[in-house]
């Protein structure tokens, strides 16, 4: 069987961006989209063109600079927004246009007051209406994780005749578990005519903590696309984030699914993407958090200092981290320690590291973690580290 490759289209720049009070300027997101066109993203969707000047400049600023990837502009299924989105997008060597509108019974009643019929009626004329500036549609049938299956598919496929080539499937809110999301790719994967004409795409939010579970599941069933963003940043409890999902393809080969992203600037770009949003990145985040290759437990790093892959399952540098941390606590063994004390340059026999090991973890009880400096403290003050050396 062979490796599917899975397009990475990278909504940083725009759900992103929708994280109260982070909004980027123009120029911190041409910086932005210059990495991630570096990082081997296919797809950078730059903004939402028509929801403010400001957006605008820097769709059509991003379209300028990226060599590589398609760039993307976001809009309702409206006219003007389409028109806009494309006049954003003029510069770009691969436009699309992502339109789309809500599909599930909850946003055809009470957000549109309309009905099934006129809803696709729409969605086609948006399409079309799209086609009309460039080739790359891609349609989005928003709370598609909670549209009923039968119908979504007969959004799908008018669409696609309508010249749509990607088909975006929202869980927008979060709420599908892995098997049901991954269940609806497949019965559109098997029940749209016209299917093998467009790529199906998975973008998922992460309201119940699932979004990365969720764009897997939906990979391994069929879509050729997942929608994700550095971090995991975006509305609300966020979206899937991008080093998760690329790093579980490269983890799990048995999938037979794989990326064209460069792993090792994972790392820089969550730095880059957190320092312009001023959003704090969690320590313990999957992949780029500060304590994801860290070890504070004297049996965890006891395994790692003798082989890495005791307690790691991704070598560090893969993503752009130097090396593992072995973290000094009250909670770490005389391994880690010895360890420690030798990257600072003591060479300790077996008789110092037992009476010295006493005196560290007097000094480590009384403080949350030890660094460098005071591994010098300790080892001054060790009587029988001065006496036998």
């Amino acid at each position: 069987m062979s490796t599917t490759n899975v397009q990475i289209f990278d909504t940083t720049l725009r759900d992103g961006e929708q994280v109260p009070g982070c909004k980027l300027n123009k120029a911190q997101k041409t910086v932005i989209a210059e990495q991630l066109d570096l990082l081997g993203v296919d797809i950078i969707e730059a903004g939402f063109p028509v929801s403010s000047p400001g957006d605008f400049a820097s769709v059509e600023a991003v379209s300028k600079i990226v060599k590589n990837a398609t760039v993307c502009g976001l809009s309702r299924s409206v006219e003007n927004d389409i028109k806009t989105a494309a006049e954003a997008l003029k510069y770009a060597k691969m436009p699309r246009i992502h339109t789309g509108i809500g599909t599930s019974d909850s946003h055809i009643k009470f957000k549109f007051n309309s009905n099934r019929d006129a809803i696709i009626e729409r969605a086609v004329a948006a399409v079309r209406y799209a086609k009309s500036f460039v080739e790359d549609i891609e349609f989005y049938a928003e709370d598609a994780g909670r549209t009923d299956n039968e119908y979504l598919a007969k959004v799908c496929e008018a669409v696609i005749k309508a010249g749509a080539t990607v088909l975006n499937i929202p869980d927008t809110t979060g709420y599908c578990l892995p098997h049901e999301y991954g269940a609806k790719i497949r019965y559109l994967k098997e029940n749209v005519k016209g299917i093998e004409k467009a790529t199906l795409s998975c973008h998922c939010h992460n309201d119940l903590g699932l979004a990365t579970a969720n764009s897997i599941e939906g990979a391994i069933n069929g879509a050729g696309q997942i929608e994700c963003t550095i971090n995991g940043i975006g509305e609300r409890a966020g979206n899937t984030a991008l080093e998760e999902v690329v790093m579980i393809m490269k983890q799990h080969p048995n999938l037979k699914l794989d990326t064209n992203i460069n792993t090792s600037m994972l790392y820089g770009i969550s730095q880059l993407v957190s320092d312009n949003m001023g959003i704090y990145t969690q320590p313990n985040k999957a992949i780029v958090g500060a304590n994801a290759f860290a070890h504070s437990s004297g049996i965890h790093q006891d395994g790692v200092i003798k082989n890495r892959e005791t307690y790691e399952i991704i070598d560090p540098k893969d993503v752009g981290v130097t090396e593992s941390a072995i973290v000094l606590t009250a909670r770490s063994g005389r391994a880690a320690l010895a360890y420690r004390a030798k990257n600072v340059g003591y060479e300790l026999t077996k008789l110092q590291l037992d009476v010295v090991y006493k005196d560290f973890l007097k000094f480590a009880d009384l403080k949350k973690e030890v660094n460098d400096n005071d591994i010098h403290k300790i080892m001054e003050s060790s009587a029988i580290y001065n006496e036998l050396r």
